[in-house]
C-alpha cells in the first residue's frame, strides 16, 4: 500500500468522524447555566413572602426591607432587614434576629442560575444545587412558596412585642 492511499484513508476517516464529534457534543447539552439577573430576582421575591413550614419571610419592595418570623421545635424567632440581589444571580437576606434568649445579625444567601427555562437555586456558599422552578411549573416546586401576600409581618410584630416586653 502507498504511503499516499494511507494518508488519503486518514482524512478520509477523519473527515467522516469530525461531524459526528460535533453533533455528539450538541446532544450532549454542554450549554453552561447562567445567573438570574438582579432584576429578574427582584422581580421574583418582590413583595412576596416565602413561605417555611417553620414561618416565612416577607420581600417588601418599598426600601427592600425584610421581615420574618419563625417557630423551630417551640423556639420563637423573629427579624428585620434588609435584602439584596445581585447580577450574579444572588440574593440575599441581612437581617436581625431576636428570640427569648437575644439578637444576633444573619446573613443568608441563595445563588439562582438558569438552563433554559429551568431555575436552579442553592444556599451559598456551599449548599446543593437543585430545581426552584422546573421549566413547566409544578405543584411541588419551591418557587411556589413565594406568595404574593404578606402574612409573616403581623406575627413577626405580635413576637417582637412579646419579646421585648420579657426584657
Amino acid at each position: 500500500m502507498r504511503i499516499g492511499s494511507r494518508l488519503y484513508g486518514a482524512v478520509l476517516a477523519l473527515g467522516l468522524c469530525l461531524p459526528v464529534a460535533a453533533h455528539g457534543a450538541e446532544a450532549a447539552g454542554t450549554k453552561a447555566p447562567t445567573p438570574l439577573s438582579a432584576y429578574e430576582l427582584y422581580r421574583m421575591y418582590g413583595d412576596r413572602t416565602w413561605t417555611w413550614g417553620t414561618g416565612g419571610g416577607h420581600f417588601f419592595e418599598e426600601g427592600r426591607r425584610f421581615v420574618a418570623w419563625t417557630n423551630d421545635k417551640g423556639k420563637q424567632s423573629f427579624a428585620e432587614g434588609r435584602w439584596v440581589v445581585d447580577d450574579l444571580g444572588q440574593l440575599c437576606m441581612r437581617a436581625t434576629w431576636t428570640n427569648a434568649e437575644g439578637a444576633a445579625r444573619a446573613s443568608t444567601c441563595f445563588g439562582h442560575q438558569k438552563l433554559g427555562n429551568t431555575i436552579y437555586q442553592r444556599r451559598q456558599p456551599d449548599g446543593n444545587w437543585y430545581v426552584f422552578r422546573h421549566a413547566k411549573a409544578r405543584d411541588d416546586d419551591e418557587f411556589r412558596k413565594l406568595i404574593p401576600v404578606d402574612t409573616v409581618s403581623a406575627k413577626a410584630r405580635e413576637l417582637k412585642q412579646v419579646l421585648l416586653s420579657q426584657e
